[in-house]
C-alpha cells in the first residue's frame, strides 16, 4: 500500500467533470483505490463516492491506493491532481 497527499488545485474544486475523469482514471487500475478527507474514505472508483467529498480549492486529501499496480496508479492520479484537473 502506498499514499500520497495530494491537493486541490484548480478555483472549482474536484467538481461533476474533473470527478467523472478522475472515476476514469482510476478505474483503468487493478488496485483499490481510495481518497480520504477528514478521516472519511471514499472509493475513488465511485463517482457518488468522489462527489460526497465536496473537495473545494485547497482542499487536502490522502490518497491510499493499494495492488498490484499501485505506484504506477498513484504517479498518474497525482498528476491528474497536480495538473488541476486541466482547469489552470
Amino acid at each position: 500500500m502506498v499514499e500520497q497527499q495530494i491537493t486541490v488545485k484548480n478555483r472549482a474544486g474536484l467538481h461533476t467533470r474533473p470527478a467523472a475523469l478522475l472515476v476514469k482514471l482510476t478505474s483503468r487500475f487493478k488496485s483499490q483505490i481510495y481518497l480520504v478527507k477528514d478521516k472519511f474514505a471514499i472509493n475513488a472508483k465511485s463517482i457518488i463516492g468522489v462527489m460526497t467529498l465536496a473537495a473545494e480549492q485547497g482542499s487536502t486529501l490522502i490518497l491510499r491506493v493499494d495492488g498490484p499496480d499501485e505506484q504506477d496508479a498513484l504517479e498518474q492520479i497525482c498528476e491528474f491532481f497536480a495538473s488541476g484537473f486541466g482547469e489552470l
